[in-house]
């Protein structure tokens, strides 16, 4: 089965890091966002890829293409205008027409699931989560034997607690390209600000009578913004992420795991974590840090950081305080939050 993975988005929400790479290369826990997608379905047998590139989709082919080499297959396809999920299946079309049966993954989000009887499921099938605040997400709504029987995209009124966490199977990929072909041509024309959601699609492929299932997920991480972004770094370190050789290389600091350091990091004279990542050849000095990500060849020093996102190549120099505080006075230095 080939897996499609559309990851043309600018990632606006995720400004100012996304100003200079695109956001399924935005580090989490380790590794960029897409090194994770591409990890979870490697392991469950998935080898060839197609990615629907866009916004800075140069780097994307570069991360895949190096770190990857020869292990997957890879095609890459670039979608301009960037109008919408299912747009970039349509012009993906001449390279899964053929397909006997489709795995779509959003590029910006990591699902943890039994992939196996996901992809055992014989009719067309959608991962789901139950969520706080349906209105904000793909909603579906199954009948009393699990089919579904609607999908809507940011429903006023939800009827159903149950979100897309961008990770579809497509038993029926003709009738999928008839049904993007389908939305496309009842909306406004391409050169509009109009978006083609794959929402829209799945539920004319419902209208069609085609069957489509769900199954619920057990780890959803959206990572399209930056406190879902840190949540997720925090989850994904409680799991996999434990640093291992914590007292031999940095002997004049206080390390609260889970941690991830990169590679020839240099560390001293600083409390780091919990819940905190930091990329490769990156220096901190005097500093207290948790609950964020550091990004690659960045220097900090007398900072206090947390819930922070420092990008790469950045400088952060705090400040150094000399105080002479007579009696029954208050200081706060601490920040609104």
């Amino acid at each position: 089965m080939k897996a499609i993975i559309p990851v043309a988005g600018a990632g606006t929400r995720l400004r100012p890091h996304t100003h200079t790479q695109p956001k399924p290369l935005v580090p989490i826990a380790g590794k960029p966002i897409l090194g994770h997608i591409i990890d979870n379905l490697y392991e469950n047998g998935i080898r060839n890829f197609l990615f629907v590139i866009g916004y800075l989709g140069n780097k994307i082919e570069e991360y895949v293409v190096n770190t990857y080499k020869d292990a997957i297959n890879t095609e890459f396809v670039l979608q301009e205008p960037r109008i919408g999920s299912a747009h970039a299946l349509w012009i993906a079309r001449d390279f899964i027409k053929d397909e006997k049966e489709l795995l779509i993954v959003l590029g910006d989000t990591i699902v943890e699931m039994n992939y196996t009887n996901f992809f055992g499921i014989k009719n067309s099938v959608v991962a789901v989560r139950k969520v706080d605040n349906p209105r904000i997400f793909g909603i579906i709504e199954p009948d009393k034997h699990g089919v579904i029987k609607k999908l809507i995209e940011k429903p006023r009124i939800p009827k159903s607690n149950l979100a897309l966490v961008g990770a579809y199977k497509i038993a029926n990929v003709p009738l999928l390209l008839d049904s993007i072909k389908t939305i496309m041509s009842h909306s406004a024309s391409a050169n509009s600000s109009w978006e083609y959601h794959l929402t829209d699609a799945l539920m004319e492929m419902v209208n069609q009578d085609e069957k489509i299932t769900f199954m619920e997920v057990d780890n959803w991480f959206d990572c399209g913004k930056k406190d879902t972004l840190l949540e997720a770094n925090a989850s994904l370190l409680r799991r996999h992420g434990f640093e291992t050789s914590i007292s031999t290389d940095y002997p004049n600091c206080i390390i609260i795991q889970p941690v991830r350091f990169g590679k020839q990091c240099k560390l001293e004279n600083s409390i780091i974590g919990p819940n905190v990542t930091i990329g490769d050849h990156t220096s901190i000095s005097n500093s207290i840090i948790q609950s964020s990500i550091i990004g690659s060849f960045s220097e900090l020093s007398h900072a206090t950081l947390n819930r922070s996102i420092i990008g790469s190549d950045s400088s952060l120099k705090g400040l150094v305080q000399s105080l002479n505080i007579g009696d029954s006075t208050e200081i706060n230095f601490t920040s609104n939050e």
